[in-house]
């Protein structure tokens, strides 16, 4: 098999050559055609996260040492099983779940695999999808869904997902609890194709690219503000000031804004990975009644859901970009730079 691997930590990805692996038990081997490139995979090509104040969580201390084949936004087609796996899911094409955990440790018992402690995530922990192949723990973790494009569906697997999942925590909300959403990355986007799906209008979408935030109008955002104006604050607050806000971003300077426009009793969730360090009175926390929560991907159940959304046709398709596969440094350098409106998927086998 191929892959693009991250043989040093900021380096251009290497092509490699890999023996095919060979699934076993309940393991299922997935030919790869279209994988997104995710900003996470811009903070494991760097090997850390910025958390803020000259300080860094270094991955390579948490177990992502290079060589190591990033992807975890995958669709695929299902070529062989173990000995343990029905032969009849052999031709199945679908999204590959890619938070798995260890299996054993009580979140994994309840289903809540993305909350491990001791990871197997593809694309992170285990090989990925800048492979042209990848084993996968059982048939369970290649959703089908109908009707939508590969390159797109890929997508879901963690954009779609972490949206999905940011907006079931800020429930209840509509015209009398004003929502506002940060950034509109291909996280934020997604979510503003959820919001539309379901017919929601009480919320704002704020970026600092006018281009970005074009896209989310023609989505069907309702209201969009750009977070460079001098009075952003000001024009959120006229709205009504927001009981919850969703951060797609997750930078010190979007924490500030989001801290400050919201109302009394208010939720800020946490979604984005930017970097940086919270800073905040405590004493405003109690005083003002408000809740910090972080939102990170979702198990296999939430998947199913959302999968099944999806699959209606009632989920307005965000902008996706093909690319071949032989692009991805080049790509992980423009989501870095900020120059890409929605996503960009790689054709996976297609190098020219």
């Amino acid at each position: 098999m191929r892959c693009y691997c991250v043989a040093e930590f900021g380096e251009p990805l290497q092509r490699m050559e890999r023996p095919t692996p060979q699934p076993k038990g309940t393991e299922v081997l997935v030919r790869v055609s279209h994988c997104g490139v995710c900003h996470t995979d811009v903070h494991l090509w760097h090997g850390y996260y910025d958390l803020g104040d000259g300080k860094k969580l270094e991955l390579s201390g948490r177990g992502v040492k290079p060589p190591f084949t990033p992807g975890h936004e995958m669709f695929g087609e299902v070529v062989s099983v173990g000995p343990e796996a029905p032969e009849s899911v052999i031709g199945r094409r679908g999204v590959v779940f890619p938070w798995v955990g260890c299996g054993n440790c009580a979140h994994c018992r309840e289903g809540d695999d993305h909350l491990c402690a001791t990871p197997r995530f593809l694309g992170v922990f285990s090989p990925g999808g800048y492979g042209d192949h990848v084993i996968v723990p059982s048939e369970r973790h290649v959703v089908e869904m109908q009707g939508v494009d590969p390159a797109l569906a890929a997508t879901y697997a963690c954009s779609g997902l972490t949206a999905f999942g940011a907006l079931a925590k800020a429930r209840p909300f509509g015209p009398d609890a004003p929502l506002v959403l940060i950034g509109a990355g291909g996280v934020g986007l997604t979510a503003v194709a959820l919001l539309v799906a379901e017919g929601a209008t009480g919320y704002t979408v704020v970026d600092i690219d006018d281009g970005k935030l074009s896209v989310a109008r023609s989505l069907g955002a309702p209201a969009t503000l750009n977070a460079r104006a001098p009075d952003t604050n000001k024009q959120i607050a006229s709205a009504g000031a927001p009981a919850t806000v969703i951060d797609f971003v997750g930078s010190e300077e979007t924490a500030a804004m989001a801290l400050g426009v919201l109302r009394k009793g208010g939720t800020y969730i946490v979604v984005g990975l930017y970097g940086g360090a919270l800073k905040i009175p405590l004493p405003s926390i109690p005083l003002r009644v408000l809740r910090i929560q972080g939102s990170y991907v979702g198990n296999l159940a939430t998947f199913e859901e959302l999968a099944a959304l999806v699959s209606t046709g009632r989920v307005p398709a965000i902008p996706v970009e093909r690319r071949a596969w032989h692009r991805c440094t080049e790509t992980l350098e423009a989501l870095e730079a900020g120059q890409v409106n929605g996503r960009v998927v790689l054709e996976i086998g297609e190098e020219q």
